[in-house]
């Protein structure tokens, strides 16, 4: 948990729920909803792909706090709403089992936002600056791996760069060019994870966010679920990565590549193995990494 001491909230904001949506298909036990946001007032409010804004969750609550702290990554891209005031935010339901009781308790965040009807107002903080920055260059190549609502910043990133290169093709096309600077060159590649096909967000097909950048030739995406989704079994991306491995590993070796990984912390040793062995070996994959994360192309995001 968050604490309210590990952060600014001198930039609080009234914000008002505009629209709900369930991510995965109704009835099942999975629940996440794309919730979007609006804030309200005069004051400024402004924020850029990769960022985090922080809910506060009103009390009393247990052990005497008034309030209750919770961060989310902003899932829409800057420019996804025509109100720059707009934003959106992916909330998995949470339950989780008391250390003491056994008992089964219920997320405090989570259970508050997704009991929260249209038109109720929250308080928000933030923008806060996130673990992932999108890269300028649009020859810069991504590489997005993540399971569960780790995905929502590379769900900004996606939006932000193709929706810029459909106004920069327009605008090329309007002045009579062939192509656009601006467009993006670059490759990217999102290798994303769910225990089900249900659990895929906004890769499922219930919710299939991405169809619309398939017919992008920059754009692939790899979807990986556990072998034995019945049980508690790491969902698969270290094998679907390993499918793919001259491609990775060639986005790797580019001095263009960026790579961010967001999820559980217990998927981080598997997808380090599948590193080492494109690598040929640990000791040369930690050269590679480190070299990376020193070039400013290596952020990771673990809970």
């Amino acid at each position: 948990m968050n604490l309210l001491k590990d952060y600014d909230l001198n930039l609080k904001h009234r914000a008002c729920v505009k629209e709900k949506s369930l991510i995965t298909p109704a009835g099942t036990r999975e629940e996440v909803q794309h919730i979007v946001l609006e804030v309200l007032g005069n004051e400024p409010f402004d924020y850029t792909e990769g960022q985090t804004i922080g809910v506060i969750v009103p009390g009393p609550h247990e052990f005497g706090n008034p309030t209750h702290f919770r961060l989310y990554s902003i899932s829409s891209g800057k420019k996804e709403f025509k109100d720059g005031r707009m934003l959106s935010i992916s909330v998995r339901r949470c339950f989780y089992i008391d250390d003491y009781s056994g008992e089964e308790c219920k997320g405090v965040a989570s259970n508050y936002l997704c009991d929260l009807p249209l038109g109720a107002e929250i308080t928000i903080t933030g923008p806060y600056a996130g673990a992932f920055t999108l890269p300028k260059d649009p020859a810069a190549n991504l590489l997005m791996i993540g399971v569960g609502t780790g995905i929502a910043p590379f769900r900004s990133f996606v939006k932000t760069i193709y929706k810029k290169s459909a106004r920069a093709k327009a605008q090329a096309k309007t002045e009579g060019k062939k192509s656009s600077s601006k467009a993006w060159k670059g490759k990217v590649r999102l290798f994303y994870g769910g225990k089900s096909g249900v659990e895929l967000l906004y890769m499922n097909d219930h919710v299939n966010d991405f169809t619309s950048y398939y017919d992008e030739d920059t754009f692939k995406a790899f979807a990986a679920l556990s072998p034995r989704p019945a049980m508690n079994h790491p969902i698969a991306l270290d094998r679907k990565i390993e499918e793919n491995a001259a491609e990775v590993w060639e986005l790797l070796e580019s001095p263009k590549t960026h790579v961010y990984l967001a999820g559980l912390d217990k998927m981080a040793p598997n997808l380090e193995k599948v590193f080492a062995k494109l690598a040929g070996s640990e000791s040369a994959w930690q050269v590679k990494k480190e070299t990376m994360r020193s070039e400013g192309r290596w952020a990771e995001l673990f809970y």
